[in-house]
C-alpha cells in the first residue's frame, strides 16, 4: 500500500525534472558560450542530423535547373502552417528577386506575387535539400532542428526568428558570423532580400559556418552514440546518483541560503548593537566628565 500511495501521490513538473540523473542537452559547443556546467549534463546537439539522401525526381530536376546560381531551402517549420495574403506577397516578392531557385516550405494560399523561380511545399525532406551542394542559404525561423542540420552542412542561415528560444539561437548563431537576423514584425521585401545577398553573396558567412561544422563534427562520438551511451550508462548503474547536484534535495529557504543569510544578519545586528551600545556609553562618560570639569572651574 506504501508503494502504491507513493506512485499516486501528486508531484511537480519541477520535482519531477529534478530527480533526473542525467541531463541531454540538445546543443553544442559550436554554438553554446563557454561557461560552468554540471557533470550531469551531457551535450549532445545535432544527435538527429545525417547525411543527405537523394531527392525525389521531380524535386532534384528543379534543383539541377538552378544550375550555377544554386537554391534556397525556406520553412518556417511545421507550426506555422500560413501567413497573412501581405506577408506571403511581401516574401514572394523578395524570393522572386534573387538568381536563385527557392524551395519554400508553405501550407498557406499561394501569393500572388510568386515567380517562376519559387515552388512552393506542403513538405520538404530539409536535411537532404541542406545536404544537397547546390544550396546557398538557409532561410529558417531559428528551431533546434533546422539550426543543427544547417550547421551539420554547413549552410549560412537568414533567420526570421518568431517565438520561443528561436530568438536566441539567431543571435548566437549571427554572432558567429554565420547568419543574418530579420525581425518578422517589421521586416519589408527589401530586409529579407537584403539579408539573402548578403548570405549568399558575401563569403564571410559560409566561411563562419563551415567553422561551425567542422567543429560540430569534430567530436571523439556522434551526438547519437553519447546519447545513447549515458542512457545506457544509467540503466547498466541504476541511476547516476554520484554526478547528481545535490541541491535538488535542499530546501527552498536553503537552496536560497535563507538560513546562512539570517546567521550572518544576526551577527551582524548583534555588532551593530553592541557598537551603539558602546559609543552610547562612551557618549555618556565625555559628558559627565565635561560637565564635573565645568563645575570645578
Amino acid at each position: 500500500m506504501t508503494d502504491l500511495y507513493m506512485l499516486c501521490e501528486p508531484t511537480t513538473f519541477c520535482g519531477t525534472i529534478g530527480k533526473a540523473d542525467i541531463w541531454l542537452i540538445r546543443t553544442y559547443w559550436d554554438v553554446e558560450y563557454p561557461r560552468p556546467f554540471l557533470p550531469n549534463f551531457k551535450f549532445v546537439g545535432g544527435l538527429h542530423c545525417k547525411p543527405a539522401k537523394p531527392l525525389p525526381e521531380a524535386m532534384e530536376e528543379f534543383v539541377q535547373s538552378s544550375g550555377d546560381n544554386g537554391i534556397v531551402v525556406f520553412s518556417l517549420g511545421s507550426m506555422v502552417k500560413n501567413l497573412t495574403t501581405d506577408r506571403g506577397n511581401q516574401i514572394a516578392t523578395a524570393l522572386g528577386q534573387i538568381p536563385q531557385k527557392v524551395l519554400w516550405r508553405y501550407g498557406g494560399e499561394k501569393p500572388e506575387t510568386l515567380s517562376p523561380n519559387t515552388r512552393v511545399y506542403n513538405w520538404i525532406p530539409q536535411n537532404d535539400l541542406l545536404g544537397h551542394p547546390k544550396t546557398k542559404a538557409f532561410i529558417t525561423h531559428g528551431g533546434t532542428n533546422g539550426l543543427y542540420e544547417a550547421i551539420y552542412h554547413g549552410v549560412p542561415m537568414v533567420g526570421v526568428p518568431l517565438f520561443g528560444d528561436q530568438y536566441n539561437n539567431i543571435f548566437q548563431i549571427k554572432n558567429k558570423g554565420a547568419a543574418v537576423m530579420v525581425d518578422f514584425n517589421t521586416m519589408t521585401t527589401e530586409d529579407l532580400l537584403d539579408g539573402l545577398n548578403s548570405v549568399i553573396n558575401n563569403s564571410s558567412y559560409k566561411e563562419s559556418m563551415m567553422k561551425l561544422s567542422r567543429i560540430h563534427h569534430d567530436q571523439p562520438m556522434r551526438p547519437l552514440d553519447t546519447a545513447v551511451f549515458w542512457i545506457e550508462f544509467v540503466m547498466r548503474n541504476k541511476g547516476a546518483k554520484h554526478l547528481r547536484v545535490q541541491a535538488h534535495n535542499l530546501t527552498w529557504f536553503q537552496y536560497h541560503c535563507l538560513d546562512v543569510a539570517a546567521v550572518l544578519l544576526a551577527i551582524l545586528s548583534l555588532v551593530i548593537v553592541v557598537c551603539v551600545k558602546m559609543a552610547n556609553f562612551c557618549f555618556r562618560n565625555c559628558c559627565k566628565r565635561t560637565v564635573a570639569r565645568q563645575k570645578t572651574e
